[in-house]
């Protein structure tokens, strides 16, 4: 009987503890960001996408290179834009072939019903 109730405890707790591991590292996924940054350029696209969970993903060209045999390669940076950020949003929508600034926070990990990417916008500055 002593080492059932032993065993139980030992049990418990590694229960508990795998809970509680678990949540932190949920808690880690959502809030904390693994980097921070901006990137300039032009907005080639933004669209809500999503069937059950509504997302808002859009495409910057931060500019290309020359290749050898002239063709230009372009640079596409792919974003999310948080929902309820309709503030960023919107002047995302009215950036009209400007050059912008796009501020972002960069996750740890992709989280699927939060957006596309791992980049999330989170300041939009036009560049002159």
């Amino acid at each position: 009987k002593f080492k059932m109730n032993f065993f139980k405890k030992i049990l418990l707790w590694i229960i508990g503890l795998s809970i509680v591991v678990a949540i932190l590292l949920t808690l880690v996924a959502l809030f904390a960001n693994y980097s921070s940054g901006y990137r300039v350029g032009r907005i080639i696209k933004i669209s809500e996408k999503g069937f059950v969970f509504k997302t808002n993903e859009g495409q910057l060209n931060t500019g290309g290179f020359s290749e050898g045999d002239g063709d230009i390669t372009s640079s596409i940076w792919q974003f999310s834009v948080k929902k309820g950020d309709e503030e960023i949003l919107d002047q995302i929508k009215n950036a009209n072939k400007n050059m912008v600034r796009l501020y972002y926070d960069e996750k740890f990990v992709k989280i699927p019903f939060l957006g596309d990417t791992k980049y999330f916008i989170t300041k939009v500055e036009t560049v002159e």
